[in-house]
């Protein structure tokens, strides 16, 4: 009896690590093939994603181009704006300087003028008698 259960019992073993070792050499087959489809969408992802990348480092760098071109734009149109700001006050002041000179002077002329009108007025009185205003102005001042 003992005879027969060992070889029993052996028989099953032996069935049991032959299961096992199909389901291991299963196993490996599928890890084996996963294995190769994980390495065939990793070369997919990359010959995909590669000129992705290249396009995207060529958009940034036509845009690095594209920001240094506009900040010199800037600059140069600052330079332009003040230059010209410049040259208008400088303008203006030339313009004034011509106008307001000759307007000056002209004043001046016509304050003399006035002012010599004033004394051949004052010397002449106003009904024609010389000197008939002096008197007047002195009588208004007299008190008495």
């Amino acid at each position: 009896m003992i005879g027969e259960n060992t070889n029993f019992f052996l028989g099953i073993i032996a069935v049991a690590t032959g299961v096992m070792a199909v389901i291991q050499i299963g196993a490996v087959i599928v890890i084996a093939r996963l294995a190769r489809r994980v390495d065939q969408l990793s070369a997919q992802v990359q010959q995909e994603i590669g000129p992705l990348a290249d396009r995207l480092r060529r958009v940034a760098d036509n845009m690095q181009q594209a920001t240094s071109l506009a900040a010199v734009q800037v600059e140069r149109i600052d330079h332009l704006l003040s230059s010209a700001t410049r040259r208008a006050e400088e303008t203006m002041a030339v313009v004034q300087g011509v106008i307001a000179g000759p307007v000056r002077e002209g004043l001046a002329i016509v304050a003399a003028l006035r002012g010599v009108i004033a004394a051949l007025r004052s010397f002449r009185g106003g009904d024609g008698r010389p000197g008939a205003s002096l008197l007047d102005d002195e009588d208004s001042l007299f008190i008495g």
